[in-house]
């Protein structure tokens, strides 16, 4: 009775790894054929502008506010500064990537031939926002680790000893890798995303995600600039993502000018009809 139940576990397992890599290797045949089928044609943003705008933001941010944020880092109310310690946990990049990933995992783990067209839909939707996430939130993550320690701008918690701007490139320190701030990146991305998914309610989202990147200044981790600059370039990614998601013709369609639009047959709890 043990062996056969032992077998009978080995058999699921084995199965399970089977359609694990079968469904593995659907999506990346779906992506290939996409790329394939589709030319690489972006419609038309204003990027320079975007960039101007952003660099002019974190120079004024350097000139007018990095220097009174160092004088002022130990001069806030201790309950105000509990508060923004709080907030600024929902900075770090695990609160969007991990359930992600766990989300990509049991959609690996799926038999997708197996559901009904409305749950095929909705695994398919949640599953893309899932992708969407990973590569806007892990790729601007990756490239701010990268950008802050390549660098090495000294934290605003050592103003007294290094002043406002003391760079000590490939330091490989965490007390010299201030520039660009990965909570405000992550915080950039998120808005993106919001951005890309809910574009009238883009006001709601930069609120939201605006403070808690800017919780990093009043905990003395970041200077003003290094939260603009971190929001600005978490923000550029999600957009490019999302870009490419259009093009591919997941979540989004593509427009000739301007930033995609979510498609109608996304939706992440019940149809967009009867949603409305």
């Amino acid at each position: 009775m043990l062996v056969k139940s032992r077998r009978s576990v080995s058999a699921m397992l084995l199965g399970v790894g089977r359609r694990s890599v079968d469904n593995f290797r659907d999506t990346m045949q779906i992506a290939r054929k996409r790329f394939a089928a589709r030319p690489a044609r972006y419609p038309n943003i204003l990027w320079s502008v975007w960039v101007l705008v952003w660099v002019l933001l974190t120079a004024a941010a350097f000139v007018r506010l990095d220097t009174p944020a160092g004088m002022l880092r130990d001069q806030w109310s201790p309950g105000f500064v509990r508060l923004a310690d709080f907030f600024t946990q929902f900075g770090l990049g695990g609160w969007y990537l991990i359930p992600s990933a766990l989300l990509l995992v049991a959609a690996n783990l799926t038999d997708w031939r197996s559901l009904s067209r409305r749950s095929l839909m909705l695994a398919y939707n949640w599953t893309c926002l899932a992708f969407l996430v990973l590569g806007a939130v892990g790729l601007s993550g990756l490239t701010v680790n990268v950008l802050k320690y390549a660098i090495g701008r000294a934290r605003p918690m050592y103003f007294n000893q290094f002043g406002v701007l003391s760079l000590h490139p490939f330091a490989f320190d965490a007390r010299f890798a201030g520039f660009p701030s990965g909570h405000a990146t992550t915080m950039g991305a998120v808005f993106g995303v919001a951005l890309l998914l809910f574009p009238r309610r883009w006001y709601v989202a930069l609120a939201i995600t605006a403070c808690i990147a800017s919780t990093r200044i009043f905990v003395g981790a970041h200077y003003p600039s290094d939260t603009v600059a971190g929001f600005g370039l978490g923000c550029a990614f999600a957009l490019a993502c999302g870009l490419v998601f259009a093009r591919l013709g997941f979540i989004f369609r593509p427009m000739p000018s301007g930033l995609p639009v979510r498609k109608k047959t996304f939706w992440l709890i019940g149809p967009a009809n009867k949603a409305a």
